[in-house]
């Protein structure tokens, strides 16, 4: 999340010069080519090496797919799922493996598979990409292939907003049905809590929507739900007035640690006589740079009204810093200013946990992040990065329900996220293994003390995680029938690669 650590790295990134030679066609893509001939291409076509060469993080460039489909409308993607979905009845009704496809939005993940898939089909949706402003002001239109950037430059220039991505550059589609926080997640909600309706295309290839009047079991299943049950084609959001943002970096020495976990424990120490719905984040970023073996904060502040250090943010302004970026600007700059922090191009990894508000527990979190510094300081190119995100149980409680499984907290959380970027795949097993034991540290810790919640954020799980598990029982059932119910063969369980299954074993 860092600014100032990530923008060193810009020069790493690196280059993933595809050469490939036609690949062998099966069957479907054969089928989907002759079907849809203008809209399947196959390496070693421009449009496939682009698509390919254009995912955020560098494990999801280095798969190669059979072919690409880049569908130009909803009926020409409902005639795609309609092949796979054929071919997938041929293959398991003979008990054989299924092809895989797999769902790209904006490619920003950066778990390995989650959008890509290796020599199988990936459906492109970035042509679905259309911003349409209601001419009420009340709602927002917005394809699955758009980018958040697409969608404030539409909103700014009307004195919108919308509860959307904290990163311009990530997509719409993944990161809305995984939850989705926001910069106006205090006031609103999480971003799935402020979708209207979805245009959504079945395994079956029907197009339909899910509303409050209409499906709504789906409605709320898609609410955090992420891609189980079919192809979300276009969401409607609810907008509402807005002018521009007061945001920034603010850039403290490493040494500065334990009173910036301190003012972030009281700042996110819920108090509901002095809580400000218009104050976002902190996003509480604590950096090493492998390369200048440096340790250093950076703490991205929000304030969604144009209004200059409000008093809420006092704990944050009293710690001596070496520089900040704050001032006033509109939602697409703040969100580019966070965009410009990960730049891609690397290689990548996102795990998480959540933990109760507790200083304690936050100390021992930042010193489990320091272990983690001398667990990776010889991985090459490596910045190692802790970010600490307040969640409140207010922000659970607006909007419409979703399946999140957060509205009865009545304690704040703190969202507990690793961030790691190196250049090298021969450092992947260490990586993956470091990462995965500090987050079991950070649990059993925790646990002893009191403070654990199974809740993780789906965003920014690892692969190996499983959030509907920190749903609840009864949420995860409740997702479960939604499943067998709109998706009754699981073509999405057993053929979609990407995102995280509902642990529903052969057919539906």
């Amino acid at each position: 999340m860092s600014f100032l650590f990530h923008r060193m790295q810009t020069s790493q990134a690196q280059s993933n010069d595809l050469k490939l030679a036609r690949s062998e066609r099966s069957v479907v893509s054969e089928a989907l080519a002759e079907t849809l001939p203008d809209s399947v291409f196959f390496g070693p076509d421009s449009v496939f090496i682009e698509s390919v060469k254009s995912y955020w993080a560098m494990q999801e460039r280095e798969i190669v797919p059979q072919c690409i489909v880049r569908p130009r409308s909803v009926q020409e993607l409902a005639t795609t799922l309609t092949i796979l979905k054929r071919d997938y009845d041929t293959r398991t009704s003979s008990g054989g493996t299924p092809m895989v496809f797999a769902v790209r939005s904006g490619g920003h993940s950066p778990m390995p598979g989650s959008a890509n898939t290796h020599d199988g089909i990936v459906i492109d949706l970035r042509l679905l990409n259309k911003v349409i402003p209601s001419e009420d002001s009340l709602s927002v239109t917005f394809g699955t292939g758009a980018k958040w950037v697409d969608v404030y430059k539409a909103l700014d220039e009307r004195g919108l907003a919308v509860a959307g991505g904290r990163n311009s550059d990530v997509g719409v589609g993944g990161l809305t049905l995984g939850g989705g926080l926001s910069f106006f997640s205090p006031r609103v909600g999480f971003v799935c809590n402020n979708i209207l309706s979805y245009e959504i295309v079945l395994a079956n290839g029907t197009i339909t929507t899910a509303s409050e009047s209409t499906n709504p079991g789906l409605w709320r299943a898609l609410k955090g739900g992420s891609n189980n049950f079919g192809i979300v084609t276009s969401f409607v959001a609810r907008t509402f007035p807005s002018t521009d943002v007061w945001s920034g970096f603010l850039y403290m020495r490493g040494s500065k640690a334990d009173q910036m976990v301190r003012a972030f424990y009281e700042f996110t120490q819920h108090n509901p006589s002095t809580y400000d719905e218009y104050a976002a984040g902190p996003l509480a970023c604590f950096s090493y740079v492998q390369k200048l073996r440096l340790s250093l904060i950076a703490t991205y502040l929000v304030y969604t009204k144009p209004q200059s250090w409000p008093t809420c943010f006092d704990g944050f302004k009293s710690i001596g810093r070496l520089w900040s970026t704050v001032k006033q600007q509109s939602l697409t700059s703040a969100t580019n200013e966070v965009a410009s922090s990960s730049p891609a191009g690397l290689r990548q990894l996102f795990i998480t946990t959540t933990v109760k508000n507790d200083l304690v527990t936050l100390r021992e979190v930042h010193a489990a992040y320091k272990r983690g510094v001398l667990a990776m300081k010889f991985v090459k190119g490596m910045t190692w990065t802790l970010v600490l995100q307040p969640l409140l149980p207010v922000m659970a409680r607006k909007g419409q329900a979703d399946s999140q499984g957060l509205a009865g907290r009545t304690e704040p959380l703190v969202i507990v996220l690793f961030t790691v970027v190196w250049e090298r795949n021969t450092d992947d097993d260490l990586v993956h293994r470091t990462t995965r034991d500090i987050i079991d540290e950070i649990d059993e810790f925790a646990d002893v003390q009191g403070t654990s919640d199974p809740y993780r954020y789906l965003n920014d799980c690892a692969s190996w995680q499983n959030p509907f598990d920190g749903y609840g029982a009864e949420n995860k059932r409740f997702l479960q029938q939604m499943s067998k119910i709109y998706d009754p063969d699981g073509l999405f369980q057993r053929a979609c690669s990407g995102g995280f299954k509902l642990g529903m074993d052969g057919s539906n």
